[in-house]
């Protein structure tokens, strides 16, 4: 079954397939770490994870790059403003996104690449451009492209520019730089006092935004590379511009595919700060939500369609996790009687191959989730009539395990990611964030699974022994800290909250 994505070069959903053997090198737009990242930027990241999950479920090798930009307008005014170098002040925003991405299950690229660390890079591919007479040196030092030297300008964000001309109301790059045409983007910047600058072959300064994509994508990916991946705010001009400058230096295609990931609502409207809707992962953690609650709402969404951010939203996908865990813990831990039930398996094999052909028609995730959800719905059925039997478990579990690799919200860490947040807000003096909920999450990461085994065993002896009033002394302290115990008719189970 081919494996099907919109392509936004294209306009066209087509098969997408890597160019050279079963490795597919793609690319993805990361952070720039001047500050931490909100969910507008995460539904992007975990868009790209389940489309690298599902590369790899269906048998390809990956080569997945990701930038950090660390130097920009942005870093540099906040690190001028804090008194701090800019490599001291982006390595805390860095490790802050590689937190979160764990945080919410994503997994981290083959390459992370940081344009500080690919500045000789960049001055290099400038002087290849300049040599190709499409990249020119302002009077101030600053190094800027030659729109109207590309005649495929557009061909990405179908924008025509031909009736454009200096002066003629063209979007300008947004710089204080002197340049031949109003059209033309940096590619370098001269420095200016207090900002940090580097020594290279151009002159000194600092690389615009769009050189080190382009440089750091070819390197270690090659001329011309399967799929480019960000977020819709990038098509026009940042990735528009990265076809440009590398297109002109080759003379081949940049990359094949290119995939775009819509922008989220909150509660119907544009995240801004303005209308205080504007929400990082760790002001949602505070509030008490789960990561794997946010994960699974920012993936039920197919990637192409927009998707309008809610609290209640968010508590339907905290109930999701919990309806699809426990059923998973049914299935493992319930007493089934010896034999099998063939209707069993048909559902499970029906729920993998839906499953399989919703993500490859353009990573239909709602679809997909759908699927699971029929199977949980129709084997709890058939499971409360005595229908489901040893011998069907192991196909039950296996398209349990198919829908966790792309949807990764099985492995229950949220006690502890919880308490990570918690303790971090506590570092920052951010008490006041804390929300009763959240602390009480984090508290159920205080104790071992050792421990708790311990005292449910303690409880279920008790209660055997009818001595209830001992069961509930234990139950109320496992409720404290933020584990929840559950009497079935096979045994006690426990959960975090």
């Amino acid at each position: 079954m081919p494996f099907n994505l919109y392509n936004s070069l294209s306009g066209k959903t087509e098969e997408f397939a890597p160019a050279q053997g079963n490795l597919v090198r793609f690319y993805d737009c990361g952070p720039t770490v001047y500050d931490y990242g909100h969910i507008g930027n995460f539904r992007t990241f975990i868009a790209v994870d389940v489309l690298r999950r599902f590369l790899h479920q269906s048998g390809f090798d990956l080569l997945h790059v990701m930038n950090i930009t660390d130097v920009d307008d942005k870093i540099i005014r906040n690190a001028n403003q804090r008194g701090l170098p800019i490599g001291e002040y982006t390595k805390k925003y860095e490790k802050a996104f590689l937190d979160d991405l764990d945080a919410l299950s994503v997994q981290h690229p083959e390459v992370i690449s940081r344009a500080t660390e690919h500045i000789p890079e960049m001055a290099e591919f400038i002087q290849k451009l300049a040599k190709k007479r499409v990249a020119y040196k302002a009077e101030d030092g600053s190094w800027y492209f030659r729109i109207d030297k590309f005649k495929d300008y557009g061909k990405l964000s179908k924008k025509d520019f031909t009736g454009i001309t200096n002066g003629g109301g063209g979007r300008m790059d947004a710089d204080e730089y002197d340049k031949d045409d109003a059209r033309d983007f940096a590619l370098w910047k001269a420095p200016k006092e207090g900002e940090a600058s580097w020594d290279t072959e151009i002159g000194p300064g600092r690389p615009g935004w769009h050189i080190e994509c382009s440089t750091m994508a070819m390197k270690y990916l090659g001329e011309t590379f399967d799929l480019h991946a960000g977020g819709e705010d990038l098509l026009f001009p940042h990735h528009e511009n990265e076809i440009a400058q590398s297109e002109s230096l080759t003379g081949k295609p940049f990359a094949r595919h290119w995939m775009h990931v819509r922008f989220l609502l909150v509660e119907g409207q544009k995240m801004s700060k303005s209308l205080g809707n504007f929400y990082t992962l760790r002001d949602l953690v505070l509030l008490g939500h789960k990561p794997s609650s946010i994960r699974l709402l920012l993936i039920s969404v197919p990637y192409r369609k927009q998707l309008n951010f809610t609290f209640d939203g968010l508590v339907q996908a905290a109930n999701s996790v919990e309806r699809l865990r426990n059923f998973k813990l049914r299935m493992e831990t319930s007493h089934w009687d010896e034999g099998s039930n063939p209707e069993i398996s048909v559902l499970a094999g029906k729920a993998i191959q839906e499953m399989t052909s919703s993500l490859n028609d353009d990573l239909n995730t709602a679809q997909a989730l759908a699927a699971i959800f029929d199977l949980v719905r129709d084997v709890n059925a058939a499971a409360d009539h005595g229908k489901v039997k040893k011998d069907d478990i192991p196909s039950v579990l296996e398209a349990l395990r198919r829908f966790d690799e792309i949807f990764a919200i099985f492995d229950d860490q949220d006690a502890a990611r919880v308490k990570t947040v918690v303790d971090w807000a506590k570092t920052e003096g951010l008490e006041e964030k804390i929300s009763p909920q959240a602390a009480e999450i984090a508290r159920a990461a205080s104790l071992s699974d050792a421990d708790i085994e311990e005292m449910v065993a303690k409880h279920s002896e008790a209660r055997k022994a009818r001595d209830f009033k001992a069961s509930d002394a234990i139950r109320d302290q496992l409720l404290a800290e933020g584990i929840i115990l559950e009497n079935t008719k096979d045994d006690v189970r426990w959960k975090r909250k």
